[in-house]
Parts: structure tokens; C-alpha cells; sequence
């Protein structure tokens, strides 16, 4: 059984900073790409960041310089470190991975993050 557990959303003032985990089970970690998603309100869920199982990253332009992913393969666990926290920050963000060889896909339940004064 798949899981990915989210944790680390909450309430934060603009240019603030949040720190998101992922902590996933039953996949082989080290084969998934791992990836952040967020969805607000009324849109439709977007990517945020990736990284590939030999590190290499990429972003939404809105987050570069902002946002930085990583993953603890030791822990099977992914981050999204968030600083400058801005008002249209704030979604739901999920955890996403896939296999790079099954081209398996799974999401985690997702955790609110709110950006606001």
C-alpha cells in the first residue's frame, strides 16, 4: 500500500517561511521522481517543483528563487523549503511521485498552506 504523507502546512505571514515534508511508504523511493503540486481554490492544480532520482530540479517560475526541493533518499522523504511567502501562496499543496521505470503515479492527501496577515 502507497503513501504519501504530507506535513508542515499551515497559517504564515507574507514573506514568511514554511517547510513542507513528504514521507512516503510502500514505493521504492530512490526509483520515483518526486514532485510538489498546489491547488487554490477555483484552479486547476499546478506543478511546483520536481526533482529527478539523480537530483536535478526544476521549478514554476513563480517559486524560482523562492521555493527549493530536496529529498532525503536515507528517509524517503521529500521537502519543499518555502521562504518569502507571498498572499498567492497560499493552496493546498500535494506530494506526487512516479516511477521511472513502472511510470507508477500516486498523491498524497495534501496539506493547507495560507499565506496571509
Amino acid at each position: 500500500q502507497v503513501q504519501l504523507v504530507e506535513s508542515g502546512g499551515g497559517l504564515e505571514q507574507p514573506g514568511g517561511s514554511l517547510r513542507l515534508s513528504c514521507a512516503a511508504s510502500g514505493i521504492v523511493f530512490s526509483r520515483n521522481t518526486m514532485a510538489w503540486y498546489r491547488q487554490a481554490p477555483g484552479k486547476q492544480r499546478i506543478l511546483v517543483a520536481r526533482i529527478t532520482t539523480q537530483g536535478i530540479t526544476n521549478y514554476a517560475d513563480s517559486v524560482k528563487g523562492r521555493f527549493t526541493i530536496s529529498r532525503d533518499n536515507a528517509k524517503n522523504t521529500v521537502y519543499l523549503q518555502m521562504n518569502s511567502l507571498r498572499p498567492e501562496d497560499s493552496a493546498v499543496y500535494y506530494c506526487n511521485s512516479r516511477g521511472i521505470q513502472s511510470g507508477s503515479v500516486h498523491w498524497g492527501q495534501g496539506t493547507q498552506v495560507t499565506v496571509s496577515s
